[in-house]
């Protein structure tokens, strides 16, 4: 086990203890020692900003628009070592069809989601934006939630991006209902995502896909409907493949999917890619989009 890996259980143990003593303290009267709240809490703080500065000092540098030239060192012939290659996006298809909306997007700002956790530094959320847009809007207060029927992204099929290996695949959490008002939105991040957070990523991304790209990529679907993976670990997948449906599970507002590339198939310990995808490359927050359908195999050889 990695140092990574085993820092990110223990800190998700203090986390979790740290959640116990509050609810202690707040509705059973405890009284706990300062020595047995605090280093815990602590420890997660350090964590989250030790790995969010190393995750950004290892990109800095990498993502400059324009590289300046200049002459080399040396003269004769040498051998490069530790070089700092330029992260070139991975260019793939989208892993949706039809007239979607980009949120959170590494076109607008870089870490898209606010952190470089669970590989998300490059990640995407697009809802279903069909033309006249019939989702609900924000509650201030009422109604709290909404079923996700109400969403048209709810049941919408998602595709491999490639033609690519199923490594991992979680399809048995059950789709909650949305988190679209002030107070359920409230809820979730004050209640629901911290308790998420403390019990792995697989609670946080909820129903998921992870595709071995190949070259050392990986595309991770998060939020999946539940039941509606339609492949395997160890299946491989055509590009445009319908691989599951849009669902709201995890940590999510409304029915929506969330895509990333990242290093690794391990949420813990990966680091993100940056993407682009054919024909539409990374739309911005509020853009929309329609991709263009992926050619079949027979297409591909014609």
């Amino acid at each position: 086990m990695s140092i990574r890996k085993l820092t990110a259980i223990l800190a998700r143990c203090c986390l979790l203890l740290v959640i116990v003593l509050v609810l202690g303290m707040i509705f059973v009267g405890w009284d706990p020692p300062p020595w047995l709240l605090f280093p815990p809490a602590v420890f997660v703080a350090a964590v989250l900003l030790i790995q969010g500065r190393r995750t950004a000092a290892a990109l800095k540098g990498t993502t400059a628009r324009t590289p300046v030239e200049t002459g080399a060192p040396v003269s004769g012939r040498w051998t490069a070592l530790n070089s700092p290659a330029p992260r070139t996006p991975v260019e793939t298809g989208a892993p949706v069809s039809g007239r979607w909306t980009a949120l959170n997007s590494p076109a607008t700002k870089v870490p898209s989601h606010g952190i470089h956790s669970y590989g998300q530094t490059y990640a995407i959320d697009i809802l279903a934006a069909p033309d006249p847009d019939p989702r609900p809007p924000f509650a201030m207060l009422w109604p709290l939630v909404r079923g996700n029927s109400h969403y048209p992204a709810f049941g919408a099929p998602v595709l491999a991006v490639a033609d690519a290996t199923v490594v991992q695949v979680l399809n048995g959490r059950r789709d909650h209902l949305t988190r679209t008002s002030l107070p359920a939105l409230a809820w979730m991040m004050l209640i629901e995502a911290p308790l998420r957070e403390s019990a792995g990523p697989s609670w946080i991304v909820g129903n998921h896909v992870v595709l071995d790209l190949g070259g050392g990529t990986y595309a991770m679907y998060a939020h999946l409907k539940q039941g509606s993976v339609t492949v395997a670990a160890g299946d491989r997948v055509r590009a445009g493949q319908r691989i599951a449906a849009c669902g709201n599970t995890g940590n999510s507002t409304e029915s929506h999917v969330h895509f990333q590339l990242m290093d690794g198939p391990d949420l813990d310990t990966a680091r993100g890619i940056p993407f682009t995808w054919r024909g539409v490359g990374v739309p911005a927050n509020g853009e929309s989009f329609t991709p263009e359908p992926e050619a079949t195999p027979a297409e591909r050889l014609d």
